[in-house]
């Protein structure tokens, strides 16, 4: 059976620690592993504006002994030219894996159901789940473990970045508080099935709208920017309601005090984020940018080596 990485639930707590520990091993050893080589060539789709995603899958695809064939979504105008599933029945004999930075999630779900080969969301408006296996991986090497640890996700509540704050920490046995201010509350069904995840794995999932009550005793504390792409238009509407919510010194006063920050990027100093707390020692911002590479090179030997041909 073909397994894909469309949300963060797709895997099981075990197999999320699985990948977890392969990314830690490769970023020990960059180069000791080659699922890819031949060069095998995995299709790289961008319809949204990248530089991590990118940089860190280029670089993964090129390091597991692979080609990564980058496609300009506005070129390729895929759904609108032709077909998701057409395009999907066109790359799937051509390559070993599809990763795709788009927009609807049914979208991602439709490349799946026809490709016949993994399919790794790099991004959607409802999830990013490659930047929690990489946040999730830098919380353990500055934590130790996950498994008890409060994190708190501050800013919209309803963005694809505390969806899967909800659904990849519940899954790692975290307790999630998200908050942001009424309006932007995170989808009643992630919240639900996160809930549902949780029960199972002795963490717990909460929408908390005071941000002091969120981060009170939390020893990770994230953010990301107010405007998610395609909602620039929203930018002057969406300022004032979300400052009670940026992370400032003073906010952090009440976190753990050895709590770590972050932020998936890029970051607006002195809106969701202060400069001072971003540059300071509390932000581990740069391993969590650079454990992209690691945790999508582990997500991707991991698909392959489960999936129907290379099992």
């Amino acid at each position: 059976m073909t397994r894909h990485f469309l949300r963060d639930d797709d895997l099981t707590p075990d197999e999320q620690a699985e990948v977890l520990a392969l990314a830690s091993r490769m970023k020990a050893d960059r180069h000791g592993w080659q699922p890819l080589a031949g060069p095998r060539t995995v299709a790289v789709l961008f319809d949204k504006p990248t530089l991590r995603t990118q940089v860190s899958f280029t670089t993964g695809i090129a390091e597991l002994g692979g080609y990564p064939m980058l496609v300009d979504g506005k070129l390729a105008q895929i759904g609108v030219r032709e077909s998701v599933a057409d395009t999907a029945r066109v790359l799937g004999p051509q390559v070993a894996a599809v990763v795709w930075r788009t927009f609807e999630q049914t979208r991602l779900e439709e490349m799946a159901a026809y490709a016949g080969v993994p399919v790794v969301n790099a991004l959607t408006d409802e999830f990013h789940p490659c930047q929690l296996l990489a946040d999730l991986q830098t919380v353990v090497e500055h934590k130790g473990a996950t498994a008890g640890l409060t994190v708190a996700f501050l800013g919209d509540s309803a963005c694809n970045m505390a969806h899967s704050y909800l659904l990849a920490g519940a899954t790692a046995g975290m307790h999630v508080r998200v908050s942001g201010p009424a309006g932007y509350e995170p989808d009643p069904q992630v919240l639900a099935r996160a809930r549902e995840i949780a029960a199972g794995t002795g963490g717990s999932a909460d929408y908390v709208a005071d941000p002091v009550e969120a981060v009170t005793g939390a020893d990770v504390v994230a953010t990301d920017t107010w405007v998610s792409m395609g909602k620039e238009s929203e930018a002057s509407d969406r300022q004032s309601p979300f400052v009670p919510y940026a992370v400032t010194d003073d906010l952090l006063t009440h976190a753990d005090a050895a709590a770590i920050v972050l932020h998936c990027l890029p970051a607006y100093r002195g809106k969701e984020i202060t400069a001072e707390v971003l540059d300071g020692p509390r932000a581990v911002v740069w391993d969590e940018a650079e454990n992209r590479l690691h945790a999508q090179k582990a997500l991707l030997t991991w698909l392959l080596e489960r999936s129907r041909g290379d099992a």
